[in-house]
């Protein structure tokens, strides 16, 4: 063993370990590698930072962009309502058709997206249909981790796939070489649902047929009535900005707009001076109202035409949101976001697990998983949920801004698929469509740019020099040649589950573009050892790094387990059966057209 294997022996050790116990963020941990790896002299900096410019990243970025668009375009909204239309009544239909939707979505946009895009509408029809929320969530996400594994650009580790079977001089895969296995692995998922999977997924209570805003004043007993009051000439409240005057931290009050003269601001920020005259459309208990308007000596008044749309909900209301895995508001504070003044709405409510927060949470650390109750426009409530920052769970009829093109949005997507068909590489087709949803204006170019998860981008263009240093040093024919070792003259069967079920094991404790980027260049030394098609193995790795179904690590699990109220151990249940059938027919599918 050289001292270059060990040295990248141990930065593998390390990294694992970072993961694992997430020390630090994971692109965090993935720049740490790509310069760690320069500095120990294992590899050039050139290779280092040859990551950023791959065809990998350079390809889930264009994924990303031309998903936002798509979904920008309203085309996405205008499918799932048709999907769930023909649902109808039926629990087993609604299973079938959303796990389908969303399984074909995700094929060619992130697959949390796509779980996301589905995510209000199942919710509202669950509770419509008096059907266990429970029951659909959990099968429609599982659908999209499956769906991910029916083209080269459904998944981060199946993008990583081909760059890294080039770096082992292997022939890289078409954009459908996965499909035959993705197809098989989609079907056995959704017959599971609707057979096995109904008796093991979890059970809760239906909704009542009521509206989404009386619902949510329901569901968490929200105060509903809307007060007006005036500010006096005498009223000591006069030059106090809302946060001195502590009207949500002592009164539990909440300040849902102000007018004054003509002007009507929703959402006051908290350094927002109060003036003699203003009139104040305040949200609270009776009680807390009481005291704050004896304090102040404020005068309850009748609503001026200005609070007529509030009052009537036609352009304002209570809307819930949750915070998705990795979401860039997670680890901040609502002071820190600054949420009033970059929204323009009120925080009301605060749900983090089992815990609810009425009162003043400005500084409570928000966390993946949280939902957030709120109160303002309809259009600044849209803007928030963006599927990446907030995921907004109630429905809002009102469209985007770029929902009137969805023909233009359609061909752009279509016609970057259409490139790759005919020959394109990846990265330039995919890349070139999005590209034409900029310069069409479907998508500006400062939402392009927000629109890119750069967790991710930097999370694979840090983990590529890994396996460029495992290569190079030889570490990974040391690795492998001792993996292969308790194995040789086993059937080329029993290699391959043990390959499926360390793949799985690996995605379950860090990322699966992380367990990819480790295993493959391992797997196509031991193909060759094994006389086992080597790019057979890398498929097979690439395919299992998406076996995340036992644990709420996956973002689509972690997603949907504060909304679905689920606990480690109802995917331990209904994830577990589901994982084995994965390796099964993976393995077997790979082994009957590969090897």
């Amino acid at each position: 063993m050289t001292p270059e294997i060990i040295l990248v022996l141990a930065v593998l050790v390390v990294t694992i370990i970072l993961f694992v116990t997430e020390a630090f963020r994971v692109d965090v941990i993935a720049i740490l590698i790509m310069v760690t790896l320069p500095w120990l002299g294992l590899i050039t900096p050139s290779e280092a930072f040859s990551g950023l410019a791959s065809n990998a990243v350079v390809a889930i970025i264009a994924v990303m962009i031309l998903g936002y668009g798509v979904d920008r375009s309203g085309v996405m909204n205008r499918f799932s309502r048709a999907i769930i239309s023909v649902a109808g009544t039926s629990e087993r239909r609604l299973i079938g058709l959303v796990a389908v939707a969303v399984g074909l979505i995700s094929s060619f946009m992130q697959n949390i997206g796509a779980v996301a895009l589905f995510l209000p509408a199942v919710m509202r029809i669950a509770k419509k249909m008096r059907i266990p929320v429970s029951r659909l969530l959990m099968p429609m996400g599982f659908a999209g981790i499956l769906g991910g594994t029916l083209t080269l650009v459904g998944s981060a580790p199946l993008i990583l796939l081909n760059d890294l079977l080039r770096q082992g001089g292997q022939e890289p895969f078409g954009l459908f070489g996965v499909t035959p296995i993705g197809i098989a692995l989609l079907t056995m998922g959704i017959i599971y649902f609707l057979t096995v999977g109904r008796r093991v997924f979890p059970t809760g209570k239906g909704g009542d047929i009521i509206s989404p805003q009386q619902e949510l004043i329901e569901t968490w007993d929200l105060p509903s009535t809307i007060f007006h009051v005036v500010i006096p000439p005498e009223s000591p409240l006069i030059g106090k900005t809302r946060e001195e005057a502590q009207i949500w931290a002592r009164y539990t009050i909440n300040l849902l707009a102000l007018a004054e003269g003509d002007e009507l601001l929703y959402a006051p920020w908290r350094y927002t001076r109060f003036v003699v005259g203003q009139e104040l459309a305040v949200l609270g208990a009776p009680r807390d109202l009481e005291r704050f308007i004896a304090d102040f000596r404020l005068k309850v008044t009748t609503a001026s035409t200005q609070f007529e749309a509030l009052r009537s909900g036609e352009i304002a209301g209570f809307a819930e949101l949750i915070i998705p895995p990795r979401a860039p508001v997670a680890g901040k504070t609502m002071r820190q976001l600054a949420i009033r003044k970059m929204y323009g709405v009120e925080p009301i409510m605060l749900l983090s697990g089992a815990r609810e927060e009425r009162e003043d949470f400005s500084d409570r650390v928000l966390e993946p998983g949280d939902a957030m109750i709120v109160h303002g426009r309809w259009e600044n409530i849209k803007a928030m949920a963006d599927n990446r920052t907030f995921v907004l769970v109630t429905p809002i009829e009102t469209e985007s801004a770029g929902a009137s093109r969805p023909l233009a949005a359609s061909l752009c997507f279509l016609g970057a698929i259409t490139l790759i068909l005919l020959g394109v590489p990846l990265a330039l087709g995919l890349l070139s469509g999005a590209l034409a949803m900029i310069i069409l204006r479907i998508v500006p170019i400062d939402e392009a740019y927000k629109a890119v998860d750069w967790r991710t981008v930097f999370l694979l263009a840090g983990l590529i020099p890994l396996g460029i240093a495992m290569e190079k040093t030889g570490a990974a024919s040391f690795v492998a040649t001792r993996m292969i070792s308790p194995l040789q003259g086993s059937h080329p069967l029993v290699i391959l589950v043990a390959v499926a079920a360390l793949a799985t094991l690996f995605s379950l404790f860090m990322s699966n573009a992380a367990a990819t980027v480790v295993l493959v260049p391992l797997v196509l030394i031991i193909g060759e050892m094994a006389q086992i098609t080597p790019r057979a193995l890398a498929l097979l790795v690439a395919v299992c790094a998406a076996n995340s179904f036992v644990l709420p690590t996956h973002q689509v699990n972690a997603l949907l387990m504060a909304p679905g109220g689920y606990h480690n151990a109802d995917y331990l249940k209904a994830g577990g059966i589901l994982t084995i059938i994965f390796i099964v027919i993976a393995v077997g599918l790979i082994y009957l057209l590969y090897v």
